[in-house]
């Protein structure tokens, strides 16, 4: 299958020694790209890059490793790519292995890693063979909840140590925290620089409106890997049109796969963020043995349950209980609105949920 890039057009910056860039932008805006061309794994049609110093990159799970190779044999190889030499990767091998979780396997070929482990794996190599730069595409997702905070905690200490960063992400949170600058990517062009809370806030105002798609249908079969495919994303919301989603109403949501999976247990886990890339809640089905054909998962979010404001959803196929098939982000994104808001309200209610309670009781004693 043919890669597909984003198109970027006429990007100039430079990055200084010890900046920790934020590169934010929606889908198709030309932030992975961009991470493939500075990392050298793909060339641009025109115009030059310039890179001084060792980099090391995490685009992609598996990129930079041999399959054949054992986990150990690759932080040697890494290392070796980087111009490392090998009494330095020794020196942090065992650091490696024990962030990465995978002492277990480190002697086993990487091909038989899961997804999960492996971009373990590779985060580990990146993080603790000190590059003097760090590019880092949000891959994170593939790992479980409590590796992605080791991770952004170990970001945090590279950011400390003076290291040049790139890096792409959909957590506004993170980027806010992490990142002394940021990029706005807008149709493969540099839309704003600067101070990331600031590019951060800007981008939020000018895309929340346009994030707004709450049908997908693959007919090319493109999104996914070897293992699973999307074939449809939709939302319907429970009563009235499908460009409004009120705060009164329930939304049902709908995916379908192909999977080509024989006989192994599957499961699906959902996903749902507000615009900031905070994760309102994560829902998962029970795992079912499935043939090959395909698969489909419904679930509905109740009304009177979400706050006004833009959401979006990623839905993530697991394996086995516990091996990462695909993670597909951004599937989804919709707006609701509170039709309900007149002059009596003012701005919008505070947080990103908001059920309906019993109201108060108020009452009066005088014992």
């Amino acid at each position: 299958m043919a890669l597909s890039y984003s198109i970027l057009n006429n990007l100039n910056f430079q990055v200084n020694p010890g900046e920790f860039v934020g590169i934010v932008g929606i889908s198709g805006a030309g932030k992975s790209t961009l991470l493939k061309i500075l990392s050298k794994v793909t060339g641009p049609t025109k115009g030059k890059i310039t890179v001084t110093g060792r980099l090391a990159s995490l685009l992609e799970v598996g990129t930079g490793f041999h399959p054949d190779l054992t986990g150990k044999e690759n932080i040697f190889l890494n290392g070796a790519i980087m111009g490392m030499s090998k009494r330095e990767i020794q020196s942090k091998l065992d650091e490696i292995i024990e962030f990465s979780g995978v002492e277990r396997y480190i002697d086993t070929p990487v091909k038989r890693y899961s997804s999960g482990m492996y971009v373990r794996l590779a985060f580990a190599v990146a993080a603790h063979l000190e590059p003097e730069i760090l590019i880092i595409d949000e891959v994170l997702a593939v790992g479980d909840a409590e590796f992605q905070r080791k991770c952004l905690g170990k970001m945090k200490d590279v950011a400390t140590e003076g290291r040049t960063v790139l890096f792409v992400s959909h957590n506004m949170t993170a980027i806010k925290s992490l990142c002394t600058s940021a990029i706005y990517l807008l149709n493969g062009s540099v839309y704003s620089r600067g101070d990331a809370n600031k590019v951060v806030n800007e981008y939020l105002a000018k895309e929340a409106k346009k994030l707004h798609l709450i049908e997908k249908e693959e007919e090319n079969n493109n999104t996914g890997n070897e293992l699973v495919r999307l074939k449809l994303a939709r939302i319907n919301p429970g009563e009235g049109t499908k460009n409004i989603i009120d705060v009164n109403m329930s939304i049902d949501i709908q995916f379908e796969f192909w999977n080509y999976i024989e006989h192994d247990e599957i499961s699906l886990s959902m996903h749902l963020y507000d615009i900031k890339g905070e994760c309102i809640f994560n829902i998962g089905t029970s795992a079912t043995i499935v043939s090959q054909g395909i698969i489909t998962g419904n679930t509905t979010i109740p009304r009177n349950f979400l706050n006004d404001g833009s959401y979006y959803i990623s839905i993530m196929v697991v394996k086995d209980k516990s091996s990462v098939v695909y993670n597909f982000q951004e599937v989804l994104h919709f707006e609701v609105e509170d039709s309900r808001a007149d002059s009596s309200w003012y701005g919008k209610w505070a947080g990103v949920v908001r059920p309906t309670f019993i109201p108060f009781e108020i009452s009066n004693s005088h014992d």
